[in-house]
Formats: structure tokens, sequence, C-alpha cells
């Protein structure tokens, strides 16, 4: 019985910019288990599924000290983001998909918490996330239910099963143009009332550099972001926030103080290429000693 299993496929992202083009792998699973494992006091394992061209990614996380599942996978996720001169606006396709997690896969995996890092809206049935939840505490993060891929290309799309999935999902993460999509609500208090009401035990909603929220059915707490010191690398900051907020709820640290501890995990990995890659005392130094900002809502 692991205290916290994370279900994801590890991408392969192609990045091409003006100056160059770089593959780097990447997704919600690869983000969450680098900075995880800067955690020792916890039994983790990361249950992904690539296919043969990526086998190294795994090895480099195996000899970190990862405990990985590899299922077995015709291709891996091949994602190209182009750039142009806006770094802010860029054309996403998917050239290629990884198969979907089943239930059959995941019988023998046997965790306290299941987070799912989802990437595109068929990596996870609403059937395998009510099996998973009746072996343990559900987590997703909404934004690959909000991705299809038509002919190589993303576009945004409704999740069309999310009044009968949010019944078993006991912590969901969006942000406020997710949050917006899932309930119509662009008021981050209503959204996060609708999702509690769709089912949802603890809704966190991520404001970027604002802040965020969690709401729980019974405090709406408002959770404020530290201030990098410097802005590197914003990649994976959704993923950092939630395997902070994770490792401490895993701990039974109350939502809020699990929040702040989330808050202050993402911006320091902000701060670097790559990876969270600091450690606990790194993190509450931060809370500790950064500037504040609370969202304005």
């Amino acid at each position: 019985m692991y205290e916290l299993c994370c279900i994801g496929h590890i991408t392969l992202d192609k990045i091409v910019t003006l100056q160059k083009t770089a593959f780097l792998p990447g997704g919600t699973s690869y983000y969450f288990s680098y900075a995880i494992n800067k955690f020792k006091d916890i039994d983790y394992l990361l249950v992904t599924a690539v296919g043969p061209t990526e086998m190294k990614t795994i090895d480099n996380l195996c000899n970190s000290g990862i405990k990985v599942k590899v299922l077995p996978s015709r291709k891996s996720v091949y994602f190209e983001n182009i750039y142009g001169e806006n770094p802010d606006n860029r054309i996403q396709r998917v050239l290629a998909k990884a198969d979907p997690f089943t239930t059959e896969h995941l019988k023998d995996i046997n965790a306290h918490i299941y987070h799912l890092g989802t990437l595109l809206s068929d990596d996870f049935t609403t059937d395998t996330i009510k099996y998973l939840s009746t072996k343990g505490i559900v987590s997703v993060d909404s934004q690959g239910y909000l991705r299809k891929v038509i002919n190589t290309h993303v576009y945004s799309t409704d999740w069309k099963d999310k009044i009968e999935a949010l019944k078993y999902i006991h912590i969901l993460k969006a942000n406020e143009v997710e949050a917006k999509a899932l309930t119509g609500y662009s008021d981050v208090k209503k959204a996060a009332i609708q999702l509690y009401e769709w089912g949802v035990k603890e809704v966190l909603i991520t404001l970027g550099s604002q802040g965020s929220v969690v709401y729980d059915g019974h405090s709406y707490l408002i959770i404020p972001a530290y201030i990098p010191q410097q802005i590197i690398d914003t990649t994976g900051c959704g993923d950092t926030y939630m395997t902070g907020y994770l490792y401490q709820r895993a701990h039974n640290t109350p939502p809020e103080e699990s929040a702040r501890f989330a808050a202050a995990m993402s911006t320091l990995k902000i701060g670097y290429m790559g990876p969270f890659d600091g450690n606990k005392e790194d993190v509450y130094a931060c809370m500790e000693t950064a500037q504040q900002v609370f969202p304005s809502i």
C-alpha cells in the first residue's frame, strides 16, 4: 500500500522557438515524480505508459530513486509546441498518443491517494475513476479532460462525463479558465461551490501569480502566492502545486496549510528550469520570508 500514487503519461515534448528546436520529457507525472522524490518521508509510486522509444526517460527516473511501474503502450504521447515572436501564443499539436489507462492495468496498484495526471480527454474513463475511488482517494488535474485531439490539433472541449465523474473525485485542481469552462462561472467562488455541489470534496482553483483558493464545503480559503526572486521557467508549476498539496494532505495536514506549502513550492520551481529541485526547508523558508500576494476576489 503506497501513500501516494501518480498515474499519467510521460510526454516527449518538441519545443520549437525562433532560436532553436528542443526535445524534452514532460507531462504531469514527470514533474510530479521528480518533485515528490525530494521528500523522502513518503512511500510513492509512479504508474505510467510510454512507448519503447522513451524508455531512457524511465531509466533516468529509476536511477533517481523513483519507484516506477511501466504499462505497455504502442507509443508515447508526443506534443509539438511551436512559438513565434509572441511567446504567449503557440501552435500545439499531438503527433502521437499513448494507450489509455484501464481498470485492468490498475488492479494490482494499491494506494491511499491516487493522483490522475490527465493530459488528454481519453486518458482515463469515468469507469476507471469510479474503480479507483473504491480503493482510495482520487485526485484529478482537470486540464486533460478539457483537451481533445482532432487530426493532431488540440482543441478545447467540455468534459462530457463531468457530472458523473466528479461524484468519485475527492480532490480536483483547475485554474480559473478551466473552472469557468467546467462550470460556466467566471466568479471563482461560484465555480468552486458548483464543483463541490457536483461531488468534489476539495476544490482547488489556481490563479497563477495571484494565488489560489480551496473550498471544502465548509471553508472558502484564500491562499496567497509567494513572489519569486526570479522567473525562469513556469512549465510544470501547476503540477508542482499539486505535489506539495498532496504531499501534505497525505500526512494529514489541513487544507489551508497544505495549499500554502503548495504555493511556496511552485514559487521556488519558477526560479529554475525543469522540475522542482529544492527541499522542505526551502519551502518553509519561502513561506516565512517571501512577499505574499493575495487573490483580489
